[in-house]
């Protein structure tokens, strides 16, 4: 019969009222112990002692986290990042700190059958259980960012890794509620400095405006760009784009439709324009800056917006629910229309409502953030995505200059300025959610400081998203910003597309202008 390597005599009575509670515990946990390796589960003899194993050194989780990054879902590629930070934090808590300050002996495994112990029992100390912990931690994680349809299972799974550490005699189930306890806080503790994003951002939905919908998209009039959501030069050809393949499935599931693909040399407005002119409602495949030029057809001509994602980020489309074609169908299907909200700038000398009005759906930017995208796009193609972007905030820190200009009344030295389209979330050099579409607010960030900045410590802020740990730092909310630069021309970033504008600017808002199609929630 396998036992414990370590001697299975509790230590000699505590005294004092607390040590007789902590005495009562500890024989409370050993019953609880005793009824579980007498229990007989049929079917599970054999499944839990492997699931136990599975999980070793945190295989099961991050095999699952691996799975959810394949499928490129934002939400559960965010899921699967942050059950894994979860469990970075709560494994060296549980297993350097945790196991060493109590040092409790393993269970007996006298009643447990050996057909469960189908391994090496481990040696090292009881309380807490790291297994638990790394579940407890992973589900948590998992929870604050997927939908409950891949949460559940998680969460599932990992209550039955931590009921396994009881079944295969490994641990007392004190340990295992003090490990799930100590992973479901690390999860919980990763909102500290990664806020979890709502699904959807809320949108006023749009009562008693009808739109004509069917099955087949009859009236729905699609414009898609190739362009977007590509692989880079490496792949252009090779494999489709984001943007074709939502162009097939749109042909598929709505053959009445009529679906433009854009080509080479084709002037995007103007095709976009045409399609809005002859649509009940206009659909665009393609990343955010040719939403950008769709919602201003879509304005334009007063017809419905449908987006579907194609592009790189796609941040219009995911802060309305909308994270594959499938769903934007599935949306267009339902037929629910929101409004929301559409920010522009436009030059000091021109009028509210003119075409010098330079739209945007999410942000806005100028400073070292303009160069810091020109860099990234031109390293993208090579580095791919997250490299580039860590690339070129290195190279764009390291050789920027502020732009002096007058905000709101104020002159500064401007190194960089970023114009939300809403109240984000978040708090990096390009924030990418925000809990509502509607709420008629400009969310203004900018780092404006002296003629020097601590370089090292600016990159830093950019690359971990949190641009308030850098001196000059403001933020605040407003319905306007007035911005003057000391330059013929000011560079301008909107929705991740980089143009010149004059250097007198103003910032605004069209309150609940745009309406497009949102999924149910």
């Amino acid at each position: 019969m396998l036992r414990s390597p370590r001697s299975p005599r509790p230590a000699a009575p505590l005294r004092g009222p607390h040590r007789r509670l902590l005495n009562r515990l500890g024989r409370a946990d050993r019953w609880a112990f005793d009824r579980v390796a007498a229990a007989r589960l049929p079917g599970l003899e054999y499944v839990l002692p492997r699931l136990s194993r599975s999980a070793d050194h945190g295989v099961l989780w991050f095999g699952t986290a691996a799975a959810l990054g394949l499928t490129r879902r934002p939400r559960l590629r965010r899921a699967a990042l942050r059950g894994s930070i979860a469990i970075a934090v709560a494994s060296p808590v549980v297993n350097i700190l945790g196991k060493q300050a109590f040092r409790r002996a393993r269970p007996v495994v006298d009643l447990v059958p050996p057909i469960r112990i189908r391994w090496k029992l481990p040696t090292s100390h009881a309380f807490p259980s790291g297994h638990s912990a790394s579940a407890g931690a992973f589900a948590a994680g998992v929870a604050l960012e997927a939908p409950a349809a891949v949460a559940a299972p998680v969460v599932a799974t990992a209550t039955a890794v931590a009921f396994a550490r009881v079944y295969t005699g490994a641990h007392y189930p004190g340990d295992v509620l003090a490990g799930l306890g100590i992973g479901a806080l690390a999860g919980l503790g990763t909102r500290l400095v990664w806020p979890a994003r709502p699904p959807v951002a809320r949108v006023t939905r749009a009562e008693g405006e009808d739109v004509q919908v069917t099955d087949d998209g009859r009236g729905v009039v699609a414009v898609v760009n190739p362009g977007s959501g590509g692989g880079g030069e490496a792949t252009r050809g090779i494999m489709p784009s984001g943007a074709e393949t939502a162009a097939g499935l749109l042909r598929r599931e709505l053959p009445a439709a009529e679906v433009i693909v854009l080509e080479e040399g084709q002037d995007l407005e103007k095709v976009l324009a045409e399609a809005a002119a002859r649509a009940d409602a206009l659909a665009v495949v393609g990343g955010d800056g040719t939403v950008n030029a769709a919602a201003r057809a879509a304005l334009d001509h007063d017809v419905p917006l449908l987006v579907v994602p194609g592009g790189t980020f796609d941040h219009f489309a995911r802060a309305l629910g909308i994270e594959s074609p499938a769903q934007a169908i599935t949306a267009y299907r339902a037929g629910r229309l929101g409004r929301v909200d559409v920010a522009y700038a436009v030059p000091a000398s021109a009028g509210t409502g003119s075409r010098d009005e330079r739209l945007f759906l999410n942000t806005a930017s100028f400073g070292a953030y303009t160069e810091l995208v020109d860099r990234r796009v031109r390293l993208e193609k090579r580095l791919g995505k997250w490299p580039a972007l860590a690339v070129a905030a290195v190279r764009t820190l390291r050789h920027s200059e502020p732009v002096e200009a007058v905000v709101d009344g104020h002159r500064r030295h401007v190194w960089l300025a970023f114009v939300g389209n809403g109240v984000f979330g978040s708090h990096g050099a390009a924030p990418t959610w925000r809990e509502r579409l509607d709420d008629g607010r400009l969310d203004v960030r900018m780092i404006a400081t002296g003629r020097r900045i601590p370089r090292i410590r600016a990159v830093a802020a950019v690359l971990v998203g949190h641009l308030h740990i850098t001196p000059g730092y403001r933020a605040w909310r407003a319905g306007g910003l007035e911005v003057l630069a000391y330059c013929g021309e000011l560079r301008l970033a909107r929705d991740g597309d980089v143009t010149g504008v004059p250097p007198s600017l103003r910032f605004g808002k069209h309150a609940k202008a745009l309406a497009v199609f949102r999924p149910e929630t």
